[in-house]
């Protein structure tokens, strides 16, 4: 049984960072893409960032480019996301994300969880 659980959110002002994590149990095995995805208010929910554990490789929204860096610690089963030069336009809930499939996310993104709140103001 996967689960996967985020801390780290809050409130920070325009310019500041933050750094998000997800710590993922019952995951037994490290081929899988995993990531993150965000739910402004009033918005879809959109991909932020995807790492694919397998390689290594990365993948960023236009909008985050620059600013947010997606990493990973195999051992402690832990994802971040450093946020840095946050933008009111970055205020959402994000979660994080498995792959449904190993080595790809072509079959989408099954798994998520209960996300937590950034605010930029």
């Amino acid at each position: 049984h996967v689960q996967l659980v985020e801390s780290g959110g809050g409130s920070v002002q325009a310019g500041g960072s933050l750094n998000v994590s997800c710590v993922a149990s019952g995951v037994t095995r490290n081929q899988y893409c995993i990531g993150w995805f965000r739910q402004g208010p009033g918005n879809e929910r959109e991909e932020v960032a995807i790492i694919y554990t397998y390689g290594g490789s990365t993948r960023y929204a236009d909008s985050v480019k620059g600013r947010f860096t997606i990493s990973k610690d195999n051992a402690k089963n832990t994802l971040y996301l450093q946020m840095n030069s946050l933008k009111p336009e970055d205020t959402a809930v994000y979660y994080c994300v498995r792959s449904n499939s190993e080595y790809s996310d072509n079959d989408g993104f099954g798994y998520w969880g209960q996300g937590t709140q950034v605010t930029v103001s």
